[in-house]
């Protein structure tokens, strides 16, 4: 795939197209200039004939040699002139391959540069003749000079169906110019400078996975492969190779990709280009370069001088061989340093053993002198210097720094590197474990922290006194993996076991934890003790963040059982607090309360809570919270009908994410259940399954309960209320083990509808009486709108449609003041299927009006079922722009089966979905291959639909 170069790739295509025209195409090794000119040359040309050449990278260049080598190619056209011009005999001698087309060689001048002037003209007199031609000179940085001159005299004044494109890279050209002097073109010839820049971190991402295949590149890898290989395409692609496994995949998400990148080598071609330049530097430019790759960061010229060792007075001069040899860049005032990360690693890995000793060492002495010391590169240099104690002492100082600052993933890396030193004396291990766990608890880096923790608890270096608590921060991160929900359950409370006599603080913390009712399938009766033992240690303490923690938990926790009066206990919390720690507790007080009320019902109010709570997070840096939080927004939009972008949104976030289960699995929640409204049947299933639905032991119970219902819906419309019921049944079960129906607002009324759809009509009424009785005196707003739904179904079953129509209005009104815009469409659509044979002016005015909710909230299935039924019942609504002529515009039923094209849909299966015949999604996804300029439907998948 060419990728990222489809503005350059434009206007290359447009001017060589062109006559006369001059294209320099200027980039760095490996940018990618060959690439674009291949993707040129592959493609319809039409009359003009492609003349290539390419100056190669010999000790004694052959003169002409690139041009030579092009016209070369000229021999079938030539051979079909009668009369070529006389002067073009001079080239007789220099093309055997194709002298036979051409006329006698001229009688010899006797002066050079007649006869060079002489050639030039032969040159341009063949060009002319057998036009249009398209002449490509590749890497003109190693052409002699009579090739430049040569080019240079095309140029000025080519014949008028010549095109010319050269590329080479300006680092390496003598003087910096490509034709040996400046170049201005004639009047009348079209000039174009082209230059190739790197790949953005999304073009990146792009190339990644064009190189892997179907893999997917999450958002992190693609920007630390961008970091490592500044953007350059042979870099990336040879980075790639390294990185393969035997099998020939990738692992390009997640720590591992992370670990990867950081340890992968420099590309074999990439050391060579490397050692070359560095070969050609004099000894004081050489020490410089060496100083730079050891420092790693952009360094000062002072700096650079102090870790080399040489000379003040030798300093410019070496500096200046560096720069001009393309070894080292200048990247920021008086700041120098290496094109890309691996550029600096091929340089360092030239380095002997003492020597990188060596250099690491006076590195440790003039960075120890900078105020303030940049301890983080302090910790890297003493480090390979082989100076343990002041490793430690930088390490532990550099953690406790970014700790203060909010960076958590920095403390919880530096942290693991000193935990992981086999000669770290037992006096710092508690210390350093229980800042560890504390750290990776606020950040974002589960796994590798917590089997770390879990190595510590068997370590004999740990003190009794400290296991508690690192046991307490690896139940914690265990919370927040997949499947391990319930062994972080069973750490937890040892812990707090542990934690009891010596630290109540962290025993009330781990009780909190315990209290919370969505951990699995864990019923609320056993929560409820844990519940009421941390409402104890609140109104006994007096330390504030505590308390504010142990607040997050208990309202968050009674809030999702529907324990009323929770709403009016918020006025207990500060709107100001004074130190970093109370506010992370009050940030994630007001997110909690957000997650709750969203899945109970309290729209408004979650809107509310989670906009105050992600303001607090992002002030202190509260990197966990502020994902739990995105997560509950991205819910949130979902059921407040905020769908525009949404999709985008909530992949982005799950990139960002991926590796913390309780988040990535309500996102993939979220994208399941828009993919269910379009009606892409396998791709929903597809992110239903990653919500915990078919192991909800393992989930956060309202996320898999909700992805139960998903299937559920994605089954029944389909027409499979086998497969419907069974997924209902899952999570019905859930809910009857837990005995919290709060969170049946989801899997009620698709479990009824599946049931009555079955023929279970018995189990249908029994799942009303169920959700009535879980419900009674509780603050669930969300459910009992579905208990409205719920007995307008069963009513609507047994014929009684007065009944059914009256209960689906009072689950409207329910739905509207939420407001769920979606879920009051869907009933709003059965409420007119009921009123359709009594007052059909009434119904069809009903669904009328649903086409237009669920056209503008982008429900593509639901809009095209109202349609449908509409027409059955004699009327009719065009799509929600009105019918006139689109032109190459597709029209929205048209953009609707490119979607469902570019997601792998069949043709039956669109009709399906969009309610109509084979023929017509035929007729239509002709029209969106032909306006959408493609020849198939595997080149649709690539496009933009959005």
């Amino acid at each position: 795939m060419l990728v990222g170069r489809d503005e350059q790739f434009g206007v290359l295509r447009s001017v060589a197209a062109l006559h006369p025209a001059v294209v320099l195409v200027e980039g760095e090794a490996g940018i990618g200039k060959s690439r674009l000119l291949a993707e040129l040359l592959a493609g319809d040309l039409g009359p003009v004939l492609p003349l290539v050449g390419t100056c190669a990278q010999v000790g004694e260049p052959f003169p002409y040699g690139a041009v030579l080598e092009a016209l070369r190619g000229a021999g079938p056209r030539l051979a079909r002139l009668s009369a070529p011009n006389p002067v073009t005999g001079a080239l007789a001698p220099l093309l055997p391959e194709i002298a036979e087309h051409l006329p006698p060689l001229p009688v010899p001048i006797g002066d050079p540069r007649a006869e060079r002037h002489r050639l030039f003209r032969a040159v341009r007199e063949l060009l002319r003749a057998v036009g249009p031609v398209l002449l490509v000179v590749e890497d003109l940085q190693w052409a002699d000079d009579g090739t430049r001159q040569l080019l240079r005299f095309l140029m000025s004044d080519p014949p008028p169906s010549l095109s010319t494109v050269v590329t080479y890279r300006r680092e390496d050209l003598p003087g910096g110019l490509p034709l040996g002097a400046a170049y201005r073109p004639p009047t009348g010839v079209v000039s174009v400078l082209l230059e190739v820049a790197p790949l953005g971190v999304a073009d990146v991402r792009a190339l990644a996975e064009a190189i892997l295949g179907a893999q997917t590149v999450s958002a992190d890898f693609a920007a630390r492969l961008h970091e490592r290989t500044a953007g350059i395409p042979f870099v990336i692609e040879e980075t790639l190779r390294t990185l393969r496994n035997p099998t020939g995949s990738v692992r390009a998400d997640g720590a591992t990709a992370r670990r990867l990148l950081d340890s992968v080598e420099a590309p074999v071609l990439l050391r060579d280009a490397m050692a070359e330049r560095l070969g050609r530097l004099p000894a004081d430019a050489t020490r410089v370069v060496h100083a730079a790759a050891v420092l790693g960061a952009p360094a000062t010229a002072e700096l650079l001088r102090e870790v080399s060792g040489i000379p003040e007075q030798r300093l410019r001069p070496a500096l200046t061989h560096a720069l001009s040899g393309h070894v080292l860049h200048e990247v920021g005032a008086d700041r120098y340093g290496f094109r890309h990360t691996l550029a600096r690693q091929a340089v360092y890995d030239t380095l002997p053993a003492p020597d990188r000793t060596h250099l690491h060492g006076r590195a440790v002495d003039a960075l120890d002198a900078l105020r303030p010391r940049p301890l983080v590169q302090l910790v890297e240099h003493s480090e390979r210097a082989g100076r343990f104690t002041e490793w430690l002492h930088y390490g532990e100082s550099a953690a406790d720094r970014s700790t203060e600052i909010g960076d958590a993933a920095t403390a919880t890396s530096l942290l693991q590197r000193l935990l992981r030193a086999p000669a770290l004396p037992a006096e710092h291990v508690d210390r350093l474990a229980t800042k560890l766990g504390a750290n990776a608890y606020t950040g974002l880096d589960q796994r590798d922290p917590a089997e770390l923790l879990e190595r510590l608890l068997d370590d004999p270096r740990l003190s009794l006194s400290a296991r508690g608590e690192v046991r307490l921060y690896r139940g914690l991160l265990l919370l927040r993996s997949a499947g391990e929900l319930g062994s972080a359950r069973a750490e937890i409370e040892r812990a707090v076991t542990d934690l009891m006599p010596d630290r109540p603080d962290l025993a009330a913390r781990g009780t909190a934890v315990l209290a919370q009712p969505y951990i699995g399938t864990v019923p609320l009766s056993e929560v409820e003790p844990w519940l009421d033992e941390a409402d104890k240690y609140r109104a006994a303490t007096d330390n504030r963040e505590l308390w504010l923690s142990l607040m997050a938990n208990e309202l968050g926790s009674k809030l999702h059982t529907g324990a009323p009066g929770v709403t009016d206990r918020l006025a207990e919390l500060p709107e100001v607090v004074d130190t970093v720690g109370e506010q992370r507790q009050l940030a994630r007080c007001r997110c909690n309360v957000g997650d709750a009320a969203a899945y109970t019902g309290h729209l408004r109010l979650a809107d509310e809570q989670l906009r105050a709570g992600l303001r607090l997070a992002a002030d202190c840096k509260a990197t966990f919270v502020m994902s739990t939080a995105r997560a509950t927004r991205a819910r949130l939009d979902w059921l407040v009908g905020e769908w525009d972008g949404l999709a985008e949104r909530t992949a982005r976030r799950l990139d960002e994410y991926r590796d913390l289960y309780p988040v990535a699995s309500e996102l993939a929640l979220v994208l399941g259940s828009l993919a269910v409204a379009r009606g892409e049947w396998a791709e929903a299933t597809s992110w239903f399954t990653e919500t915990g639905a078919f192991a909800p032991e393992e989930a956060i119970t309202q996320v898999a309960v909700a992805g139960c219902a998903g299937l559920a819906w994605n089954a029944l419309h389909q027409d499979d209320a086998e497969r419907a019921c069974v997924d209902a049944d899952r999570g019905l079960a859930v809910l009857r083990v837990k005995g919290i129906w709060a969170w049946a607002g989801e899997i009620a009324p698709v479990g009824v509808a599946a049931l009555l759809a079955a023929g279970r009509v018995e189990d249908a009424a029994a799942v009303v009486v169920e959700v009535a009785d879980g419900i009674a005196g509780r603050d669930t707003p969300l459910a009992a709108a579905a208990l409205a739904q719920c007995r307008g179904r069963v009513a609507e079953h047994a014929g009684d449609l007065v009944a059914a129509a009256a209960h689906y209005a009072d689950a409207i009104d329910r739905y509207t003041a939420l407001p769920a815009p979606h879920h009051a469409a869907t009933v709003a659509e059965r409420r007119a299927v009921c009123l359709l044979p009594t007052d059909p002016e009434e119904g069809t005015r009903l669904l009328s009006a649903q086409v237009d909710v669920f056209d503008g909230l982008g429900a593509t299935r639901d809009a095209a079922r109202c349609r449908h039924l509409l027409r059955e019942a004699g009327g009719g609504k065009p799509s929600r722009r009105g019918r006139r002529g689109y032109g190459n515009e597709l029209s929205p039923r048209e953009l609707e089966v490119a979607r469902l094209l570019a997601a792998g849909h069949t043709n039956r299966e669109i009709a399906e979905v969009l309610f109509l015949s084979p023929r017509t999604v035929e007729q239509h996804a002709a029209r969106v291959l032909r306006k959408l300029g493609v020849g198939s439907r595997a080149h649709l998948q690539a496009e933009d639909l959005r």
